[in-house]
């Protein structure tokens, strides 16, 4: 009894020293958030398990350091976002418009709040695994997925989830006609 008590105080000890001012990098508990402003605009998060919408992706890198609307540190090397409304955390697929290249991200910060069309900030890691790292701002699918327990566990630890093939040119053509339609 008193091994176990010491090997407790141990642990959390040991968890003291990790900072405590981040919370564990988890998929659980999976929070939807209640209404916000930001600038004059009311964003309103919902579960959104169809999510699919083209827009523009954003990334950012500088803010290191900072805490997530999830209460993650953010990491810029890691693959990881942010969504308006999406659940935190919520894994989507983001698809290049100019080349079809594809990632899974792990979303688990709010934004973009910039306009202009953008639907997602990217951080620097996913920015870069997309191959949009060079441009500001690139024209992008955001589709909502649940990737294997695997990918999870990898975008967990920062490392990208398995390599998903380019979209195909006949559906690549199609999201850009909705784009340039104005549809989301």
């Amino acid at each position: 009894m008193l091994r176990a008590a010491g090997a407790g105080l141990a642990m959390l000890a040991l968890s003291a020293c990790a900072g405590g001012q981040y919370r564990p990098v988890a998929d659980t508990p999976v929070r939807i958030g209640k209404p916000y402003a930001v600038r004059g605009t009311t964003y309103v998060p919902a579960a959104a398990p169809a999510y699919d919408a083209v827009g523009y992706a954003s990334w950012y890198g500088s803010e290191s350091g900072n805490r997530t609307a999830n209460g993650e540190k953010f990491r810029p090397g890691w693959i990881t976002a942010a969504h308006t409304t999406l659940p935190l955390p919520t894994y989507v697929e983001v698809t290049a418009l100019d080349s079809g290249r594809r990632i899974v991200v792990r979303v688990n910060d709010r934004g973009p709040f910039a306009g202009g069309g953008r639907i997602i900030d990217l951080s620097k890691g996913a920015a870069e695994a997309l191959g949009a790292h060079r441009q500001g701002v690139v024209p992008v699918r955001v589709r909502r997925v649940e990737p294997s327990e695997k990918d999870r566990a990898r975008l967990r630890k920062g490392k990208p989830a398995a390599m998903l093939a380019p979209l195909p040119p006949r559906e690549l053509a199609a999201l850009r006609a909705r784009l340039a339609a104005g549809e989301r």
